[in-house]
């Protein structure tokens, strides 16, 4: 796949198949609509294309908009790439990209930039300065400039429109069952391994501590969960815990992970941990050693858990 940062940096000489959106999640309600694109150029005749952009319209159009979002653009990357489209231009948003009128959108940027064949669209999907162009208005512009318009519906999608808001909704509530089962695959949190307090260490549940650098991306609900992490291309099975670390008067969440049967120097390490399923709640603790009880108990959970994947 080849990424562009600017819709100014696309070239191609083919024309391409398209389709555009925040693709916040790339879950299955997306992956209904980037199907159709890769089916549509299957034949080499023209180029599948993804618009998609950074930041999140709502982080510049809505002053206080605190949205957090499914993935960072590193791992929104990877899962389009999983798709096989062959094309994505990550295009910054800004107040001055906003106000483009749908016909300035359309003549410069689809017909002008993208020689546009076919543009693939949910049913609902909105566009130009204020959103105010819809579907019918796309439809006309296709008749007026000579491409496709290819409309996916409600039903289509699994008669429900699968949201990203839905899914943020699962995530904050521990609903790890619905998350994974709207996206496709289970919820994913990527960073770096960093030095803890080391407690876990001494109780025999040694953990990784990881960062995430970017403060927009969602982290579920505080509490224990079964997970799977990616190490240096190998898959590890654990339990990891997001919260306070209340038994030890934890000022900041941390997210930390105890990976099974590994005991590695990983410090600095990049890491991916899929979230399986949620365990428990975060629980304060009367004593280390209630804490330590409470944490043989987790292992045998998630391994119960884990075994029957």
């Amino acid at each position: 796949m080849k990424l562009f940062h600017s819709i100014n940096d696309f070239r191609s000489t083919k024309k391409t198949i398209l389709t555009l959106g925040t693709f916040d999640g790339v879950h299955i309600g997306h992956k209904k609509i980037l199907e159709r694109i890769t089916q549509n150029t299957e034949n080499g005749k023209y180029e599948s294309l993804v618009l998609t952009f950074f930041p999140h319209p709502r982080m510049v159009l809505q002053e206080k908009s605190e949205i957090k979002l499914l993935n960072t653009i590193g791992e929104k990357t990877k899962l389009l790439e999983e798709t096989g489209i062959e094309n994505l231009i990550i295009h910054p948003f800004n107040e001055s990209f906003s106000r483009l009128t749908a016909e300035e959108f359309v003549h410069s940027i689809l017909v002008d930039q993208f020689h546009i064949q076919k543009i693939i669209i949910g049913h609902d999907h909105r566009f130009g300065r204020n959103r105010t162009a819809n579907i019918d208005d796309l439809i006309a512009f296709g008749i007026e400039y000579g491409f496709e318009v290819e409309q996916i519906s409600a039903q289509e999608i699994q008669d429900v429109s699968v949201s990203s808001t839905k899914i943020r909704k699962a995530l904050t509530e521990g609903n790890m069952t619905l998350a994974n089962e709207y996206l496709g695959y289970a919820y994913f949190l990527s960073g770096t391994v960093v030095k803890g307090k080391q407690l876990g260490r001494t109780i025999g549940f040694p953990t990784a501590n990881i960062e995430i650098e970017e403060d927009y991306k969602l982290i579920p609900k505080n509490g224990v969960y079964a997970v799977k992490a990616i190490v240096d291309t190998k898959e590890i099975f654990g339990m990891m815990n997001i919260g306070f670390n209340p038994t030890v008067n934890g000022q900041k969440q941390t997210i930390e992970v105890h990976l099974f049967d590994f005991d590695a120097d990983i410090y600095g390490a990049k890491i991916e941990v899929s979230l399986l399923h949620y365990l428990r709640e975060e629980q304060k603790f009367g004593s280390v050693e209630l804490l330590k009880a409470q944490l043989n108990q987790d292992k045998i959970d998630a391994l119960k858990f884990i075994e029957q994947l």
